[in-house]
């Protein structure tokens, strides 16, 4: 696994009202949430990814206004009318 650092000040952080452990597990459900919508990973990727069960990050998915069901619309053109 890689470790990746970041530097935050504390007035971001006080700022955000946040402490370091609440500032990094809202980075990575916004990060999880956003490659998700842009269908960069998958939704159990994405979980796995925020630290998260399947069923809190599609929680998040709706907080975030952030459709759970990513197909094109022709993909669902295949799958319908079968191509």
């Amino acid at each position: 696994m890689t470790t990746v650092t970041m530097e935050i000040s504390e007035d971001m952080l006080s700022l955000l009202r946040r402490s370091p452990d609440e500032f990094m597990r809202e980075l990575r459900l916004a990060a999880a949430t956003q490659w998700y919508a842009l269908g960069w990973i998958a939704q159990s990727k994405a979980a796995e990814f925020a630290s998260v069960s399947r069923a809190e990050f599609l929680d998040e998915l709706y907080r975030r206004r952030i459709s759970a069901v990513q197909v094109t619309e022709e993909e669902l053109r295949e799958e319908v009318f079968g191509g």
